[in-house]
């Protein structure tokens, strides 16, 4: 499963990890941790996480001397290689091969939820990224049929610009606030001038039409009031002419 001549890079190292042995299963439900010997693991040492190419490796290594314990080799996740189990987050199931080819399932566990997720973690990221390489490989191979868009000038057509040449646009009118216009100003000329300060000075006051009520009111209620005579012009020669008469007699 690993490529010849491909680097081995290393996702994750976990120092403290505990193997568990598992009894079989007895039906299809999912595993539960709490049917292992949590209180005495098997096993006790150091966890690395590396790939070759597209496989990922967990490798179990001695803390001290860095023998390898086991290794179980992991081409897609999550899979049958790791199944995490269904009463807790810090335990998972494992199928270990050796180089012959034969397979086991054992249990492994962390002591810290914040190992666990690291672990979950850096499988989950290496095969987002296989899956990102397998898209681009596919697409490399796959001959793009899709129409392309020509925007480039066919032989004998030709384009024409207006440098310079600016039309003038006209003021739009600012509208009021119920939508109609403003009204134009009133044309020169048609103003009345200011009084001036000597027609000011010569302007008597009027009278209120509350006086002259009043002052009405008050002729008419006065019974001793005498008419004078009204008398134009006639009538007052007419008298110097009788005076003259009487003189001269």
């Amino acid at each position: 499963m690993a490529t010849e001549g491909a680097y081995e890079s290393i996702l994750c190292v976990k120092p403290d990890v505990n193997v568990y042995r598992i009894p079989p299963r007895a039906s299809n439900r999912g595993v539960r941790a709490a049917d292992w010997k949590l209180d005495s693991p098997d096993w006790t040492g150091r966890m690395r996480v590396t790939a070759r190419g597209k496989v990922a490796y967990i490798k179990l290594e001695d803390k001290i001397s860095g023998e390898l314990f086991a290794q179980a080799p992991i081409d897609e996740f999550p899979g049958i290689a790791v199944e995490t189990v269904s009463d807790s987050s810090r335990y998972f199931v494992l199928r270990i091969q050796d180089d012959s080819g034969r397979s086991a399932f054992i249990g492994i566990g962390f002591g810290d939820r914040g190992d666990s997720f690291d672990f979950n973690v850096a499988l989950q990221d290496h095969f987002k990224w296989v899956k990102q390489e397998d898209e681009i490989s596919k697409q490399a191979q796959t001959p793009d049929n899709t129409p392309k868009l020509d925007l480039g000038f066919k032989e004998g057509q030709t384009i024409t610009l207006n440098i310079g040449q600016s039309r003038k646009r006209e003021k739009a009118r600012p509208q009021g606030s119920g939508g109609f216009g403003l009204l134009p100003p009133p044309p020169a000329g048609k103003l009345a001038p200011p009084p001036s300060k000597s027609d000011n000075q010569n302007t008597q006051p009027a009278v209120e039409e509350g006086d002259m009520g009043c002052l009405l009111d008050l002729d008419s209620t006065n019974d001793n009031s005498v008419d004078a005579p009204i008398s134009n012009t006639t009538e007052t020669s007419d008298l110097w002419g009788d005076f003259d008469s009487v003189t001269q007699k």
